[in-house]
């Protein structure tokens, strides 16, 4: 399986190798030159190895997907790092990622019983196991630069701290994280975690962390790699999780099913894209935004407008505070059947000059519905609290913010006969200043979580620029 640039770049890559770099050359992002089809047959056993999620079946059925997508690691090799990676030690559960049942047909899939209570563990702690596997098989070391709105920054650091030849250097918003989000990071001392927190806005964050990538020299010269789902191994290891959904819903392995997804990156609901190119029957992908209503805005009028950081408003759930994609640009590659000098010239010319770009009047945008099964829709504060408190009162569960976007949104879309399952993002105790809101009560927190605000922090607070980010880094790998 080669790997190409959604930009256009002749060169043809090896997985092992886009791990360790990130960003393509030319700015792109990396998907492969095709995507393995799964049929009825395959599915078959697939769900026989998932086995309803008893113990060992979710790493057994990482290890058939990921199989598909990765030559260069020997198989042997990526089982067990599949099987040390998704255990019930771990996650809680030998299902690792079980459904929750709210009424008939309509379904949470519970992604958010990792180490950071957020679905960033499902694909980060992988991420941390294929790092130090290919770095201790070449010898070398990596410095990994990412970018956090609130949960992949506490993913990424837990996955990689204490690993050997991986530093991380996370860039988050100053004072834009929930009081636990902001804790679970910045409490960690571990020598090879920095935390910088940029005077900005999460899309300033992810614009220093592309600026770094495209400066080629410094990329080489510091190692830099990637743990943003810009990295295509994180957005791998979050397609399992939909064929694991797929098989607890159904029965049959030619039943449809419908997921939403809270998103505001694209790179959860990319997954499910990858996954329905891949053979899954899925009826419709449905992305749910916050009042950051990018996303939605483009599947309603093929606009795709993004905000600059003043008009992009902070909300209840955080980590969908993003105006800028990054992942849409997989989405739209394909969209456009894969034309990678129209996808250079919208996402690396148009945004830069204009800030926006219309598809609506591309007989391709209407595929976007028909032939690739977007549906979207958004949610407001009021909408949250709304749907908390219902959730709550009916089902006697307790949903955080991002997760309720998703309800919301869902049941907007649900089709008579569909199995709706809704992707949860994190547990409530990240948010519960918005869950005592709507609930007047505090949501449960986990022992190993007790009183983590008040621990001491370690944080270097940082205008946003890319100079500043680059010389604290070349500063803090000359001391190594």
């Amino acid at each position: 399986m080669l790997y190409l640039s959604t930009r256009g770049d002749p060169a043809r890559k090896h997985f092992c190798e886009i791990l360790l770099e990130g960003l393509a050359p030319d700015g792109g992002l990396y998907l492969p030159e095709r995507y393995p089809q799964v049929d009825t047959a395959t599915l078959a056993r697939w769900r026989e190895v998932f086995n309803q999620g008893a113990a060992g079946g979710y790493a057994a059925l990482a290890f058939e997907v990921l199989s598909l997508y990765i030559d260069d690691i020997p198989p042997a090799h990526l089982r067990a790092l599949c099987l040390r990676t998704y255990t019930e030690a771990v996650y809680g559960t030998p299902q690792i990622v079980p459904l929750k049942k709210l009424e008939d047909g309509f379904y949470l899939e519970a992604l958010s019983n990792g180490p950071t209570l957020a679905f960033k563990d499902m694909a980060m702690q992988l991420l941390g196991n294929l790092f130090e596997y290919e770095l201790a098989r070449r010898g070398e070391e990596l410095n990994i630069l990412g970018a956090t709105s609130g949960d992949t920054g506490s993913a990424a650091e837990y996955a990689m701290r204490g690993k050997k030849g991986v530093r991380v250097f996370m860039l988050s918003p100053h004072g834009r994280m929930s009081p636990f989000q902001q804790a679970q990071m910045f409490s960690l001392m571990d020598e090879n975690i920095h935390n910088i927190a940029i005077e900005g806005v999460f899309d300033d964050c992810q614009d220093i962390v592309k600026n770094v990538s495209n400066d080629l020299a410094f990329k080489r010269e510091h190692k830099i790699g990637t743990v943003n789902s810009i990295n295509w191994a994180r957005l791998l290891a979050q397609v399992v999780y939909y064929f694991a959904g797929y098989f607890q819903a159904t029965t049959r392995d030619t039943e449809h099913v419908s997921f939403t997804v809270p998103s505001g990156n694209f790179g959860n609901v990319c997954a499910g894209h990858v996954a329905r190119q891949m053979g899954l029957p899925i009826e419709q992908l449905v992305v749910a935004t916050n009042e950051n209503d990018v996303l939605d805005e483009f599947f309603r009028t093929g606009v795709y407008r993004v905000r600059a950081s003043a008009d992009t408003h902070e909300t209840s759930s955080p980590s969908m505070d993003i105006s800028k994609a990054s992942n849409f640009e997989r989405f739209v590659f394909d969209l456009l059947g894969r034309d990678g000098a129209l996808v250079k010239a919208l996402f690396g010319d148009a945004l830069a000059r204009d800030g926006r770009f219309d598809l609506s009047a591309d007989p391709a945008f209407a595929d976007a519905a028909t032939r690739y099964g977007f549906r979207s829709g958004r949610s407001t504060h009021d909408n949250r609290l709304d749907t908390i408190r219902d959730v709550f009162q009916r089902h006697g569960m307790m949903i955080d913010t991002h997760t309720a976007d998703g309800v919301k949104v869902a049941r907007a879309h649900q089709q008579t006969g569909v199995p709706m399952i809704v992707l949860e993002t994190a547990l409530p105790i990240k948010f519960a200043e918005t869950i005592v809101e709507a609930l007047g009560q505090q949501p449960h927190r986990p022992p190993q979580f007790e009183g983590i605000e008040d621990l001491p922090k370690r944080v270097r607070v940082m205008p946003a620029s890319t100079a500043a980010v680059q010389a604290y880094v070349a500063e803090h790998c000359a001391r190594a």
